[in-house]
């Protein structure tokens, strides 16, 4: 242990970076300042396994976390995988996961997720969001309409009249609710892969946490978190990894 806990806590803090941005993972903050919920008590939880104090380095975005990843600001960072960022972040397996649909306005013809990616279909989404990035590489046919961050998306949507909005389903069902008729559609076109990732020079850090992770999903504390932080079913542990 001693050697993983020199690789990933060398100043001997786990600097843990989190996204600030995912209302089911941070609920809310603490008298100090620190960020409430199940990712932040995930990271203190691996700093309790290591036996080191932890120390939140708190971003306002996903995108804004990833792009220090190279940096020498935190040793492990709480965030949706995707394969863009995991060029720069060796990412554990999922322990929850967040289910992605469409809302579309009201009078829209489209029924079905499978509906939206056509031609003349215009999708406002969070351009650096994991499910953003899932779909700049899926989509094929409809125009995705990049804003910068989550409300912003729901604002383009919104004033500019486009025929789909991409978000998480549990920030969709607060989005419905500001437009008359508006619908969220059944289904999901993916789910996002809530992880924990560290850099790619720390191979012993990364089977550690890998091993972590799982062991956090087969023992319930992943679901022991959801629950106390009241986002069952929003957030859902994911599978067991193979």
């Amino acid at each position: 242990m001693s050697t993983v806990r020199a690789e990933l806590a060398p100043t001997g803090t786990l600097r843990a970076a989190i996204n600030l941005s995912n209302f089911l993972l941070v609920s809310d903050r603490n008298f100090s300042g620190d960020p409430i919920g199940v990712s932040p008590d995930m990271a203190r939880a691996v700093a309790d396994r290591l036996g080191v104090p932890v120390e939140y380095v708190l971003y306002e975005t996903p995108s804004a976390l990833a792009d220090t990843a190279l940096d020498d600001l935190w040793d492990i960072g709480n965030l949706g995988a995707e394969p863009e960022r995991a060029k720069t972040i060796d990412f554990t397996a999922a322990y929850a996961e967040i289910e992605a649909t469409y809302l579309v306005p009201t009078g829209s013809p489209i029924r079905a997720v499978d509906e939206v990616d056509r031609d003349g279909i215009r999708i406002s989404v969070s351009g650096r969001s994991a499910y953003g990035l899932w779909l700049a590489d899926h989509i094929e046919h409809a125009r995705l309409v990049k804003a910068d961050g989550v409300e912003a998306s729901f604002e383009t949507f919104a004033q500019d009249g486009l025929e789909a909005l991409a978000g998480l389903r549990p920030r969709l069902i607060k989005d419905v609710e500001r437009l008359q008729g508006a619908r969220i559609l059944d289904g999901q076109f993916t789910a996002v892969q809530q992880a924990i990732g560290t850099k790619r020079d720390r191979p012993l850090a990364a089977v550690f946490l890998r091993e972590f992770v799982e062991e956090a999903k087969a023992n319930g504390l992943v679901q022991e978190l959801i629950d106390r932080h009241g986002v069952n079913g929003q957030l859902t542990v994911a599978s067991k990894s193979e």
